[in-house]
């Protein structure tokens, strides 16, 4: 097999979903920090949301995985902390995916903008930890659903 180029690489990547948020990728989340090739050996380099993400061997396993699948066979996936990942990371199409599935995307202002389920901007905090500790719990006081809120970090 020729050696595909690093564009391909991403491309097949933007297909490996995040374990925790399954409707967006790892590249949209922002967490593939770059894609280089040493020789025969493809260097995927990860860069978790945070230091102790319980997702993140998954998330290399599956990085591996779906780079086997493609025929690619010497993988090194590194983990690099520094600079911390940050919610400046994800991508426009990412966020638009997040609210799409419910959970409404960081913003600087420190709070979701609407709900993400009826669009209503009546929203109010219930918590500042949710479902995981990316996320925060809100509610919409009009359509009385609760959310995800995923944080600003």
């Amino acid at each position: 097999m020729d050696q595909p180029s690093e564009q391909q690489v991403w491309d097949w990547l933007d297909t490996v979903p995040d374990p925790e948020i399954p409707v967006i990728s790892v590249v949209d989340l922002g967490i593939v920090r770059d894609v280089a090739w040493e020789g025969e050996t493809l260097t995927v380099t990860v860069t978790p949301t945070y230091s102790g993400c319980p997702a993140t061997a998954i998330i290399s396993m599956d990085i591996e995985s779906a780079l086997r699948n493609r025929g690619v066979r010497d993988i090194r996936v590194k983990t690099q902390i520094s600079p911390a990942w940050t919610t400046d990371w994800l991508s426009d199409k990412g966020k638009v995916k997040l609210e799409e599935y419910g959970i409404a995307p960081p913003r600087p202002a420190g709070g979701p903008e609407r709900c993400p389920r009826c669009g209503s901007k009546a929203v109010e905090k219930v918590s500042q930890f949710g479902s995981t500790p990316c996320k925060a719990h809100w509610r919409c006081t009009d359509c009385l659903e609760p959310f995800d809120y995923f944080k600003c970090i």
